[in-house]
């Protein structure tokens, strides 16, 4: 049994509003299933980024050419081969919670970029984390945070975590991150709780998650998706609701949910361009480049420390 995530389940569903981290929503399952989500047509994020990153990553790999590149956050490594294809690095270091399924994804990298040195490091990028020597090593070194997990924070832990990956990817850093920006309530909704269920399988998933690992006895049936609006904090929040009233073991622990109770497991904050900006000044970066779409969108921001 993994203590940390008993520890941090049983710590949040004690809470007034339950609310676990978002982290745990990427086992093995979840990481395939997410990955099926960013080709939904409803999920705007993945194609509007990669429309950008069709102007911003050959002027990334014309600045930094041969940089070693440390991407956070892995999963799959989709993007990735877009970015080692425009900058041709020297290494590439994936972090990843989910080990298995960025182990699978290296193999992968190393087939298609035989002369490349891959290096995972399986951990947990929300937390302070140790590159590789030959990574530290490097000039230049480029972070990458593509799609749009940085809204997963709150404003203080985005700020939180721009800080530590600056401390993380050593003085003189770039770093290139990608952020969701703010835009109409329907589009948004629609693209957290689409048509197909996959966003709605990708939650549920962590209730299954629960049961395997910890021991629990959630009933999925007993649950139920919603997205929500919440525009005060300018963000999407991702629930699973209790449909009846209930009483749920987990690790030997009972919880009780009132019908319409939920379990809060993700935010994800919408940005203004000059808000973002804001944001990774206070954490010790330098915009140097922001490129949109025609839209204003989706913003992908290269940053240095």
């Amino acid at each position: 049994m993994d203590t940390t995530f008993r520890d941090e389940v049983l710590a949040g569903l004690a809470r007034a509003q339950k609310t676990l981290s978002p982290k745990w929503l990427y086992d093995d399952r979840g990481c395939v299933l997410f990955e099926d989500i960013t080709s939904l047509d409803a999920y705007y994020p993945t194609r509007t980024e990669a429309a950008i990153f069709d102007a911003a990553l050959p002027e990334v790999g014309e600045r930094l050419p041969g940089a070693a590149v440390a991407e956070f956050g892995s999963g799959a490594s989709v993007k990735s081969v877009r970015l080692i294809e425009a900058v041709d690095p020297v290494l590439y270091v994936p972090i990843d919670i989910a080990e298995d399924f960025m182990s699978e994804a290296a193999e992968s990298l190393r087939a298609k970029f035989p002369k490349l040195e891959v290096l995972p490091v399986a951990a947990d990028f929300t937390e302070p984390a140790a590159l590789p020597e030959a990574f530290l090593g490097a000039e230049p070194r480029l972070g990458f945070f593509p799609g749009s997990t940085i809204g997963n924070f709150d404003a203080g832990g985005a700020e939180a975590f721009l800080r530590r990956s600056r401390e993380t990817l050593g003085p003189g850093a770039f770093f290139l991150v990608s952020a969701d920006l703010v835009k109409s309530e329907d589009v948004l909704v629609r693209a957290y709780d689409d048509e197909e269920g996959v966003t709605a399988a990708f939650n549920l998933n962590l209730l299954t998650r629960m049961n395997r690992e910890l021991a629990a006895g959630f009933d999925p049936q007993h649950f139920r998706h919603e997205a929500r609006w919440n525009g005060d904090a300018s963000r999407i929040e991702m629930h699973l609701v209790s449909a009846l009233p209930q009483t749920v073991t987990v690790a030997g622990e009972r919880f009780d949910f009132a019908e319409g109770e939920s379990i809060h497991t993700e935010n994800s904050h919408k940005y203004t361009q000059d808000g973002f900006a804001a944001l990774a000044d206070r954490a010790g970066w330098r915009t140097e480049r922001i490129w949109t779409d025609e839209r204003d969108w989706f913003g992908v921001f290269l940053l240095r420390s």
